[in-house]
């Protein structure tokens, strides 16, 4: 369904996989593979990727260089620690903006950075003057600041407005968040100022396609997701149920072409090296798959019966299977499709050899296989296509 942009408000997608997908543990992508990846998410639209981290050194910069290089649309950020030698490794480099990341927890204002407030909102006004001087946008990432004193928030947001920064990254560092708590505190900045505000969501209580979306329902902009989902420990809110979701609960417009993103996932799927469950909400193998004698006779007779939104709004479709949950209409449905006509007690009798094959197997029969367990009820002098049903019994 497409979205009318009159009535939906937009919104931004930033993508990360370059960089806090990349964070996976045990996950590294080559120069090439981050630029295909890039020319991939530029390719579906997406406005805003975020490329990498320049403090890595001189490697990570020559790819964040090539990176900006390959792309003729999309925006480029890269991710930098509130430090002046991190804003100075991002000059030069054909990007657009930076995230200048600092915590704002007292759990790690005080046990990781062993600093004082006063100390870090000090420093945060020096770099973020620093990075527009260099000619880059600046968000202010704020990390840990699910746990963050609301006071504190805000004071980091009044900083960053008064020195020039566009946006606030509102990070969720430790994914534990639920949506109703994210609607609220999102609301609440929202009140606090007028600059850009994006969620960062992770995954830990499997919960970050919800808080992201609550959060743009909430005022928030902008939204960082990562490819299938990658990144630290669960991970990320993932990009395509993100992008997905918005546009099926018609929510906001985010531009982005659906139909690239199998392709997208796909390939970062490969290169990762991470496995994808099959049942991956929009790019499982087995998302749009029916095999129970229910759904599939309800799908037979009108496909809204059991269908949420349409597989084709992404380039896919629906698939009928056959399995232990099969019912009489499926089995001659897919019979029929493969040129066999069965009868009601063929029906029955394949139905029973199905049930001992699915639990024997535990698999999605081929056709091939749907040929060896119907061969014994089919008789020997069968021809595909051929056979008619007994007393004209033929299942409808």
């Amino acid at each position: 369904m497409a979205l009318n942009s009159l009535q939906c408000p937009s919104v931004l997608i930033n993508d990360t996989t370059l960089r806090d997908g990349e964070q996976s543990p045990g996950l590294a992508f080559t120069a090439e593979e981050k630029i295909q990846i890039a020319l991939l998410l530029e390719a579906a639209g997406i406005p805003e990727i975020e490329v990498g981290i320049p403090a890595m050194g001189e490697l990570e910069q020559e790819t964040i260089r090539l990176i900006c290089a390959s792309l003729s649309s999309s925006r480029t950020m890269a991710w930098c620690r509130m430090l002046a030698q991190d804003v100075r490794s991002a000059c030069g480099l054909g990007l657009d903006w930076v995230d200048l990341s600092i915590p704002v927890s007292a759990q790690m204002i005080h046990h990781k950075l062993n600093t004082s407030v006063e100390i870090l909102l000090q420093q945060c006004e020096r770099v973020i003057k620093q990075a527009l001087d260099a000619g880059l946008k600046v968000c202010l990432g704020m990390e840990d600041a699910s746990r963050a004193e609301d006071e504190l928030l805000y004071r980091v947001a009044e900083i960053a407005a008064r020195c020039g920064a566009q946006r606030l990254r509102f990070a969720d560092t430790m994914g534990i968040l639920d949506p109703f708590s994210t609607y609220q505190k999102i609301s609440q900045l929202r009140q606090q100022t007028t600059l850009e505000i994006e969620m960062h969501a992770h995954n830990d209580l499997g919960l970050a396609t919800a808080n992201s979306l609550a959060a743009i329902r909430a005022g928030a902009n902008s939204v960082n997701t990562s490819i299938n989902g990658l990144g630290e420990r669960a991970g990320n809110a993932a990009l395509e149920e993100v992008a997905v979701a918005l546009d099926v609960l018609q929510q906001s417009v985010t531009g982005i072409d659906l139909c690239q993103l199998p392709n997208l996932c796909h390939y970062v799927h490969l290169v990762s090296g991470r496995p994808l469950s099959q049942h991956k909400a929009i790019t499982g193998e087995i998302v749009f798959t029916h095999e129970s004698g229910i759904h599939v006779d309800g799908l037979l007779k009108d496909v809204r019966n059991y269908q949420g939104f349409s597989p084709t709004l992404i380039g896919r479709q629906h698939r009928l299977v056959l399995g232990k949950h099969s019912g009489l209409r499926a089995i001659a449905q897919i019979y029929r499709e493969m040129g066999i006509l069965l009868t009601e007690t063929q029906c029955q009798s394949i139905r029973h050899e199905l049930r001992i094959w699915s639990e024997a197997k535990k698999c999605i029969p081929s056709p091939d296989d749907l040929l060896t367990i119907a061969a014994p009820y089919l008789g020997s002098g069968y021809v595909p296509g051929s056979m008619t049903p007994e007393n004209g019994g033929m299942l409808q």
